[in-house]
């Protein structure tokens, strides 16, 4: 007689082992709460620009429903070329060293497939996206998180990068402005970082998709610096700062030869993006700046109110100089970030994220994202405020 069949045991160890999004699970308690305020999902609560839009369905009316050259539209990878030229300073060949990819996401676990053998470290900074840890293990790499502070703005400093390092250390993973704490870096920090690289002979994968969503000061990217560019893997898209979530399309500029790798495993596991989202992007980079802009004035306009409110009502909260979240300090509280969010989701019903899904470093912070209505945000802090005082 054949044993009973128990699908847990064809589920593969380093699956297995790797937890459900801090994000999504928290997520699942927000299902069927009435009259919430939601400021936890990170997406733009504008619309995407019409004229994008129109752009995408003009395509679907054209027919433009085939497949596309696995590194994505020529006339894409053009325009990308020339937007990251423009707005960052680095060149790329459109033809050899641009990929486009199924949002940021895709780029970033092509890029780690690409280049990280079993038990490879990776260095990355925490408090992170949450996929950062668990895409580094799919890849059979080993994680390596380096914590932020606040007293730093959650800059990554060279002196802990340093002490990371190990014989083992391969890939340094960057994210700045960075999700979820809104830090930022400066070219002098940034040029520390990249003598701390070159010294170990590491790869950079920089994950840039909040750039243009900087607020103070001018973003620089570690590909621009002398001596980065043929040592890093440059990731961004359109998600942010276009409005563009639901299309799914992101690309990723570097070295020919890694283009080439990422490109492989992009070939036999999606194929290539959308050409309708590969349409509408192309429209993004040739007239969204504009558009760009307005959001993030928007924006930086919410920022200061959500984080005035937030000092205000004791919940200590550094100036997010980069995308759009405040990451206040719950620890006056006695609760942990966990207990702050499920409680305020209750009782309040309105929902933030527990710093704890960002990492270890992330406990007793709290991720507010600030791309809701401005009168969303103000009804959101009064209930806030209401809850910190009955504590």
């Amino acid at each position: 007689m054949a044993p009973p069949f128990q699908p847990n045991h064809f589920v593969a160890t380093h699956v297995a082992g790797i937890p459900r999004s801090g994000i999504r699970e928290f997520f699942d308690l927000v299902q069927g709460q009435p009259d919430c305020i939601s400021l936890g999902v990170g997406e733009p609560d504008f619309a995407t620009p019409w004229h994008i839009r129109e752009a995408a369905i003009y395509a679907l009316e054209r027919g433009r429903t085939q497949y596309t050259s696995n590194l994505g539209l020529l006339k894409l990878r053009e325009e990308v070329s020339g937007y990251v030229e423009r707005r960052f300073g680095i060149r790329y060949d459109p033809a050899t060293q641009v990929l486009i990819a199924v949002g940021v996401s895709e780029a970033l676990d092509l890029a780690l497939r690409a280049v990280v053998n079993p038990g490879d470290e990776v260095i990355y900074h925490e408090p992170c996206y949450v996929s950062y840890s668990p895409s580094v293990a799919l890849a059979h790499g080993v994680p390596v998180a380096v914590s932020c502070k606040a007293e730093h703005g959650f800059a990554v400093t060279a002196e802990a990068l340093e002490a990371a390092v190990t014989p083992r250390s391969k890939v340094l993973m960057l994210n700045f402005p960075t999700n979820p704490t809104g830090g930022t870096m400066t070219r002098t920090e940034l040029l520390k970082i990249a003598e701390v690289v070159l010294r170990h002979n590491l790869l950079v994968i920089t994950d840039e998709i909040y750039s243009e969503l900087t607020f103070e000061g001018e973003h620089t990217s570690i590909a621009a610096l002398p001596g980065m560019k043929e040592r890093t893997i440059f990731l961004h898209g359109f998600s942010k700062a276009y409005a563009m979530t639901g299309f799914r399309i992101g690309y990723a500029c570097g070295p020919a030869e890694l283009i080439e790798a990422m490109m492989k495993i992009h070939q036999y596991s999606m194929l290539c993006a959308s050409i309708i989202a590969q349409e509408a992007a192309i429209e993004a980079l040739r007239h969204g700046d504009p558009d760009t802009a307005e959001m993030c004035g928007q924006y930086k306009l919410r920022r200061n109110v959500i984080v005035k409110a937030l000092n205000e009502m004791g919940l200590k909260c550094h100036l997010p100089r980069g995308s759009f979240y405040a990451f206040p300090s719950v620890a006056a509280t006695g609760l942990s970030s966990k207990e702050f969010a499920v409680r305020l989701l209750q009782q309040h019903k309105v929902a933030a994220v527990p710093g704890g899904a960002f990492g270890a470093s992330g406990e007793g912070y709290l991720r507010c994202c600030f791309a809701a209505s401005l009168e969303r945000i103000e009804e959101a802090m009064a209930r806030m405020q209401k809850f910190v005082k009955s504590i």
